[in-house]
Formats: structure tokens, sequence, C-alpha cells
């Protein structure tokens, strides 16, 4: 009885898997705070420019894809499109709910000189490197790999002074099958943690 039982799983899981049509479909991202962040605003004032997020990344369209044992890849987009209004709404929505007033600011060097220029208390901006999530399927299980490189610049007007922190993450997880729900949730958790440490201690 176990081995039929067996034998039908693995026929089933072959044939879901040779239907795959691939396509492309939305992860929807967003940094949800797991932190109070109490002591955010005494750290970068109350209010903060929002200087335009660069996606520096060979291949901007995509954010990952889903490789099926038989058929077509599944790639997938950001939501918000592209991956820099995703981020910067995303960052916006969390720091206005906090207090801090968000100040677009189209064009900023990055040198400390032209801080006291700026009409925010700090200034925000961010390089990204690297954005990249993949599933790979094998029977029985899925293998995901997530791939996060930013470089965040963060301008503090009162010191003077642009603080730059450095961030790699690569996680791989494995799952006994994944969901593009599944994905995005995994992205996700990955930003929280990220963004939860910097602004935290964001000098």
């Amino acid at each position: 009885m176990k081995s039929l039982r067996c034998l039908l799983t693995i026929f089933l899981c072959f044939l879901v898997l040779s239907c795959a049509k691939g396509g492309t479909y939305s992860l929807y991202l967003r940094y949800q705070p797991l932190k109070e962040l109490p002591l955010l605003q005494q750290k970068i004032g109350s209010t903060l420019g929002m200087a335009r997020i660069t996606d520096e990344r060979s291949d901007t369209l995509y954010i990952g894809r889903y490789i099926p044992l038989q058929g077509v890849s599944t790639y997938f987009k950001s939501d918000p499109f592209p991956l820099e209004k995703a981020m910067t709404e995303s960052l916006s929505n969390v720091l206005s709910q906090r207090g801090v007033k968000i100040i677009p600011v189209s064009n900023w060097d990055g040198k400390p000189e032209s801080l006291q220029n700026m009409e925010a208390d700090s200034i925000l901006m961010i390089e990204i490197k690297k954005f990249w999530v993949e599933g790979t399927a094998h029977p029985f299980r899925t293998d995901l790999k997530t791939m996060i490189h930013f470089v965040i610049h963060l301008g503090v007007k009162k010191e003077g002074k642009v603080f730059t922190r450095n961030v790699e993450v690569e996680k791989e997880m494995t799952f006994p099958r994944v969901t593009p729900q599944g994905m995005e949730q995994t992205v996700n958790g990955i930003l929280t943690d990220i963004f939860d440490n910097f602004f935290s201690n964001p000098s």
C-alpha cells in the first residue's frame, strides 16, 4: 500500500509539473517592521529627504524565477513596478507612519558638504546592486535561494556626515513545495530584517 501511494504521488507531481506553462507573476514587496524603532526621529530627525533609489542590476525587469522539473520557468516582477518604485513607496509609508515627513529629493551628490543646502534633516539614498529570488524544483522538494545587496547612504545634516552601509544577504531554504506567496513572504522577511536593523542604528 505504501509503495502504491508513493508511486501515485510521484505520478501526480510529474503530471502537475509537466502542465506548467510558465508566465510572469508579481510579488508584492513591502517592508513590515517588527521593531518599534523608538529612537528613529532622534537619529534621523523629523524630515527625511528620499533620494531616487537606483537599480543598478544588469536586468531590471525581473526580481526572480521558478524553475520546474519540467516545463517553462515562471518569472516574477515587483509590485509596484519597477523595483525602485516598490522600495520607495514601502519605505515612505513605514517612515511616515512613524512621524517622519518624507521629502522627495531629485538630486543629491552623496557628499556631506551638500547636506546644509537641503531642507530635510537627513537624506536617504539606496543603490540596488542585487535583488533576486529563485526557486528550483527537485523531486519531493524545492530549493529557494534569495540574494539581496543594497548600499545604503544616510546623510545627517546636524552631524555633517554621510553614513554608508553595505548590506549583502544570501539565504537558502528548502521546502516541500514553493508558491508565489511563499516566495513573496521570504523576500519581505529579508527586507524587514535589513531595514529593521538599519533604522534601529542608522549611523
